[in-house]
């Protein structure tokens, strides 16, 4: 199957730059949570980014926070054989030692905590004090 939808290529294109239509203030693409939500294992990063295959599960969507002798293990030399990163932006921090489904890595800090008993309402509402 091809995907070919000009329009929403491009659209989804300018959003992932953070440049598209969107009606949320200081709305960022975390392309750590979606990598994690959509490619778990990372096995569609590994198909296509060869350099990074060495590495186990999810710990491919965010090599850069890898230790050393992690690196050294799956063959990555950072800023030699896979490029280090251009921008890591704050709100990332929170994704990076996840496991997919939300789960805490072992070794990282804990999951924010999912705030279940809020409604609709409350993300279109302009009072968030809840």
């Amino acid at each position: 199957k091809v995907d070919y939808d000009v329009c929403s290529n491009y659209g989804n294109w300018l959003y992932s730059a953070g440049i598209g239509n969107d009606p949320r203030d200081s709305r960022k693409f975390n392309m750590i949570k979606q990598g994690l939500d959509y490619d778990g294992n990372g096995d569609y990063v590994r198909l296509w980014v060869p350099e990074l295959q060495g590495i186990k599960g999810a710990d491919i969507h965010t090599p850069w926070a890898l230790s050393s002798a992690a690196l050294s293990q799956a063959g990555v030399i950072l800023g030699e054989t896979y490029p280090r990163p251009v921008v890591t932006a704050p709100e990332w921090s929170r994704h990076i030692h996840q496991r997919p489904g939300g789960s805490p890595h072992p070794r990282g800090r804990r999951a924010p905590a999912q705030h279940k008993d809020r409604g609709i309402d409350f993300y279109f509402s302009r009072k968030k004090d809840a």
